[in-house]
């Protein structure tokens, strides 16, 4: 399986998936940590790949998504953007109304 079909297998199989460095309990960098904060207040399970641990996906990712920085948030396989646009939306209301969506949508 090339990267492009991990990723692809990834994004089908986590409704909520955020491509970080480092994990939600020990995030490495201050971005990844706003931006699970912001998920965690959703109050719904997500899903996590740290891209730290394996430098292909993490190159490929960048290509994949045309975004070149981490982390990257994608819901219901789309991206929605790093830590700023995920910032936004959490303040307004939107993120939390996305995820849960995405997360009722796949357990139905």
């Amino acid at each position: 399986m090339d990267i492009n079909e991990t990723i692809k297998s990834q994004l089908q199989e986590n409704p909520v998936i955020l491509y970080m460095k480092g994990s939600p309990q020990a995030p490495q960098c201050g971005f990844s940590a706003k931006t699970v904060q912001a998920l965690m207040a959703c109050g719904e399970r997500f899903a996590f790949v740290n891209i730290l641990d394996n430098q292909e996906l993490r190159e490929g990712l960048k290509i994949y998504s045309s975004w070149p920085t981490y982390p990257q948030l994608y819901i219901d396989g789309e991206l929605v953007g790093g830590c700023d646009i995920v910032l936004e939306m959490s303040e307004s209301g939107e993120l939390a109304t996305m995820v849960k969506a995405a997360v009722q949508k796949a357990e139905a």
